[in-house]
């Protein structure tokens, strides 16, 4: 959903901020926090893709600037996500 072309870097903003305070939250419940790791690993894929799209389109066209912005929030996110998580597992001496 967050790597879809049609949504607003402002709308991509505040889906993240709301994700942040849930994962806040996760760092009390190691079963979700488990579970958050296990998406966060399997979003590098993501953004394997969006760079995958991003090469797949010629130097200069529309297309290729679209998938060049969805790729830097694309790793934007992910780089977020990470730095998270890797605040929750060391916030519970993991």
């Amino acid at each position: 959903m967050l790597d879809s072309a049609d949504l607003t870097s402002y709308v991509r903003q505040t889906v993240t901020k709301l994700l942040l305070g849930e994962l806040d939250k996760l760092r009390h419940d190691p079963e979700q926090l488990e579970f958050a790791e296990k998406r966060a690993v399997n979003a590098h894929e993501r953004v394997n893709h969006a760079r995958r799209l991003r090469d797949s389109y010629a130097l200069g066209t529309t297309e290729r600037d679209e998938a060049d912005r969805l790729l830097v929030d694309v790793k934007s996110l992910q780089s977020l996500l990470d730095a998270v998580i890797v605040a929750c597992t060391s916030s519970r001496g993991i």
